[in-house]
């Protein structure tokens, strides 16, 4: 079984840590525990040329950093390489069926000599070099095709599959079904993309996406964010083996999800107004903000209440294995009553990880009173209500990210 986390991005995208190298990518891949790591940003000619002198191939298909770029200092202590997958998001902006449409796609490749194919096809069109996620004034479905006739190994992943603004069933720009997208190429798309806003009982109320395998990842922007999603195989370790597990499902063991109301945009609201809405509060207003009277975000929770054909709480006859995280630094500071910026929370994350190993292992799997011994009792216990699902959620919005509580207000402190 190893962990992948397929799509991230580079100090090349907009928006980035300046953090986002193969060398950081690496060490924090390590620290949490991430056997395979995206690369993101193929398209990008200076990013590919970073990758060409700082890794080497491994296994079929993947990658890993060149010794002498190995951090020595932090490393943990026989945390094997993680290797890497050429991977990209490119967003496509074109006008299709009366409306604008905003996609964004992620596309894995076998290889860098196959990312400097598709990329040469795709300058043609539009401009790859000033962001690491470029945006091109291309359909989508045309997309597919540039990159399945350059490359037949390509997998193709729609993004995020619900984000309001920039996604496959996006409620602003984008549409209400897979066929209305990608037209005679559906059958080519295999796996979709959850984001951060919602899970996989959410998406199976869809009836229509039960043929899709469901993958869940990062879109790290820094590395310290690596595997906040993550998925979980158990197949051969090689760029093969990971196609034939996105594109049956054989090997394919599930996913590490955000809690779903921890993202950003699982509600409607209206940030500027401080306004939290659910569905069913949204619709009494019409979309509209009861303060201001602008325009509400409509969230990932009400848009696949529009297109649902099963109840909230339907259940498939075999479920999906899917694990709900928050990040140990997070869970430390929970536990301690302090943010995730204190020098006593950095310091408890540091001696947890170089004692117990990595955040995966210490959230998932090490016995309690290993992590009580070395972490005391109040994170101790804030790792077993997060295993057992026994937190507050108080919903994402707008943009703005959700609370996940293990603690009451006050109960530490008392």
């Amino acid at each position: 079984m190893y962990i992948a986390d397929l799509h991230i991005h580079s100090h090349y995208s907009r928006a980035t840590s300046k953090d986002c190298t193969p060398e950081y990518l690496d060490f924090w891949a390590r620290r949490k525990g991430i056997q395979l790591l995206g690369t993101g940003d193929f398209t990008h000619p200076v990013w590919r040329e970073e990758l060409r002198q700082k890794l080497t191939p491994a296994e079929e298909g993947f990658y890993v950093l060149k010794k002498e770029y190995c951090m020595k200092q932090g490393i943990l202590s026989g945390a094997e390489s993680p290797r890497f997958v050429v991977s990209g998001e490119i967003s496509t902006i074109y006008k299709k069926n009366g409306r604008v449409r905003k996609i964004h796609s992620v596309i894995l490749l076998p290889g860098i000599e196959e990312a400097q194919l598709v990329s040469e096809k795709l300058e043609a069109i539009g401009n790859l070099h000033s962001d690491g996620r470029p945006i091109l004034g291309l359909d989508c479905r045309n997309l597919l095709e540039i990159v399945l006739e350059t490359c037949p190994r390509a997998i193709f992943i729609p993004a995020h599959i619900w984000t309001p603004h920039f996604s496959l069933f996006g409620v602003f720009s984008g549409f209400d079904s897979i066929e209305e997208c990608f037209e005679d190429l559906t059958p080519h798309i295999h796996a979709l993309e959850t984001g951060l806003s919602s899970d996989p009982p959410m998406i199976r109320r869809l009836s229509a996406l039960d043929r899709f395998q469901l993958l869940s990842n990062s879109d790290a922007h820094s590395p310290s964010k690596l595997g906040r999603e993550a998925n979980l195989f158990n197949t051969d370790f090689s760029y093969q083996g990971l196609s034939d597990a996105i594109r049956t499902g054989e090997g394919l063991k599930g996913t590490i999800e955000f809690f779903p109301e921890e993202g950003k945009y699982h509600y409607d609201g209206h940030r500027k107004c401080n306004l939290c809405l659910s569905p069913s509060q949204a619709l009494q207003y019409k979309g509209k903000c009861p303060v201001c009277g602008g325009k509400l975000t409509t969230g990932v929770s009400h848009r696949i209440e529009q297109l649902a054909d099963r109840k909230e709480g339907y259940r498939q006859l075999k479920e999906e294995f899917f694990e709900s995280m928050v990040p140990l630094l997070e869970v430390i500071a929970a536990s301690m009553g302090y943010t995730t910026a204190s020098k006593k929370v950095q310091t408890q994350y540091e001696t947890m990880v170089q004692t117990l190993g990595t955040e995966f292992d210490i959230l998932r799997n090490l016995p309690i009173e290993d992590i009580r011994k070395v972490s005391g009792e109040w994170i101790a216990e804030g790792i077993t209500r997060l295993r057992s699902k026994k937190v507050t959620c108080s919903p994402g919005y707008d943009g703005e990210y959700g609370v996940i509580q293990l603690f009451e207000p006050g109960e530490i402190k008392r």
